[in-house]
């Protein structure tokens, strides 16, 4: 366990953490300003890297099919709200769970009918496939590297969005009291329209940028989600801000965990251990970590509400 490899697994838990803001902002911002719990964010996710791998692949432009593939997830986000996920808002959340689950079951199979059973193929740019030397006896994919530079640039656009904009007021007035906005006369339909929308593009780009490093097939959205909600209740609902450290968190920790926690039990208690004990703790860890979280801070580090 040397200096290097704990640095470079920073990097892969900050390059992953990013990723998973991108897919828990939006889904922060659904439940917390809509109160809808949307088990169909996987959905929009693997949709997305669908689009922009199947435009990648048509145009031969990875940035090409990353950026209509977003509008276009966008787009589907848009429509998803405007014709299924508006009658559930005024139902209570086990119909919204049960509304969105049966969305993602049916979004698998089109896919599947669309694209077929077999994983789609996303390469990197050819600029960004090599490697980069970060230090003496430490180089780190080029690509990973830019996935970290797109992750922290959404991250501060959507600071400067939330904080500094008019539409980022009413976000987050219609997240700490949604009667309240109502009543200034806040539009909250075209609100969530739009918020809805904005979820579904980050979804677009975490897919789109995570295709080439994971394998674009049916159903890789289920995981993802998972995490996603952990971290939001990490970080507390309805807040950007505990969705940013909730991912990091998550990310750093899941990422070390699974390589370094195998080389700490083979030192510890040798090589059985490792192979067996290893695995299973660092797959728990983030679950510790959010009951951890949850025990001293029941709202999550950065409640919007309170």
């Amino acid at each position: 366990m040397t200096g290097l490899l704990v640095l470079e697994q920073s990097l892969n838990g900050l390059q992953f953490g990013l990723m998973l803001f991108l897919l828990a902002a939006g889904l922060t911002l659904v439940f917390g300003i809509m109160d809808m719990i949307n088990l169909a964010h996987g959905s929009l996710y693997m949709i997305g890297a669908y689009l922009v791998a199947s435009i990648a692949l048509a145009s031969g432009s990875f940035w090409l099919g990353l950026g209509l593939g977003v509008l276009a997830a966008a787009v589907v986000g848009a429509l998803l709200e405007l014709t299924v996920l508006r009658r559930l808002y005024a139902r209570d959340h086990l119909s919204q769970v049960l509304g969105t689950f049966a969305i993602l079951l049916i979004s698998n199979e089109l896919v599947r009918m669309v694209w077929g059973a077999q994983p789609l193929e996303l390469n990197p740019p050819a600029a960004l496939a090599g490697p980069v030397e970060l230090l003496p006896g430490l180089s780190y994919p080029a690509y990973r590297l830019f996935i970290i530079g797109v992750g922290l640039a959404v991250a501060l656009l959507l600071y400067v969005l939330v904080t500094r904009t008019r539409y980022g007021m009413q976000v987050r007035a219609g997240a700490s009291n949604r009667e309240m906005a109502l009543a200034m006369g806040v539009d909250v339909r075209k609100l969530f329209t739009a918020v809805f929308a904005l979820g579904a593009a980050l979804c677009a780009v975490a897919g789109g940028l995570l295709g080439p490093l994971l394998a674009v097939q049916v159903g890789m959205g289920e995981s993802i989600l998972i995490l996603a909600f952990v971290v939001i209740v990490i970080g507390g609902i309805g807040s950007i801000r505990g969705a940013l450290l909730g991912a990091l968190l998550v990310g750093v920790v899941d990422t070390a965990g699974r390589t370094l926690l195998p080389l700490l039990f083979d030192w510890l208690l040798g090589p059985e251990a490792a192979a067996n004990a290893g695995p299973a703790v660092s797959s728990i860890l983030i679950y510790l970590l959010m009951a951890a979280v949850l025990f001293f801070k029941p709202q999550g580090l950065f409640p919007a509400h309170g």
